[in-house]
């Protein structure tokens, strides 16, 4: 889309693709238009972001490029957390809100257990929202194994 930035300043989503702030795990993988990442939020060991490069804030605002990596891409990242973390199931859902704001669009995919519903007491976007209410953080070391696993299954499979 014609005049929007590639990097927007003060966008946490733009920061941690750029280096501007720290990213637990590092850059897991690329295609045209895109980066997988760790989620920075209380979702758990293994929950991934799959990002636009591109400063982007609606999802009907993807370019036809973008658009075309974005399925196989998140099929891809589904499969390598499958893969990596054998969870019972796997949510996939778009995130693009702060303080009631459109931000940064970012698709999560999230690995869930039956440890994890068993915990909250829940699932769905119920077992969202109460990780999120519960605020804690993945530890970084177990951030940092789990990216390394998706790494590794995601180049074998680029």
């Amino acid at each position: 889309m014609t005049g929007v930035p590639v990097v927007t300043a003060g966008c946490v989503a733009c920061d941690l693709a750029s280096g501007a702030l720290p990213l637990p795990g590092g850059r897991i993988a690329e295609a045209p238009g895109w980066v997988v990442e760790h989620c920075i939020g209380p979702l758990g060991v293994g929950t991934l972001v799959v990002k636009p490069v591109r400063h982007v804030v609606h999802l009907a605002d993807l370019d036809a490029a973008e658009s075309a990596v974005l399925g196989p891409l998140l099929a891809r990242t589904a499969s390598a957390v499958t893969e990596a973390v054998r969870p019972d199931q796997v949510y996939a859902c778009l995130w693009s809100h702060s303080g009631g704001e459109p931000v940064h669009i970012h698709f999560v995919v999230q690995p869930v257990t039956k440890a994890d519903m068993e915990r909250t007491g829940t699932y769905g976007p119920d077992l969202q929202m109460t990780m999120f209410r519960d605020g804690t953080p993945p530890d970084p070391s177990a951030v940092e194994a789990v990216c390394d696993r998706v790494r590794a299954v995601m180049a074998r499979t680029s």
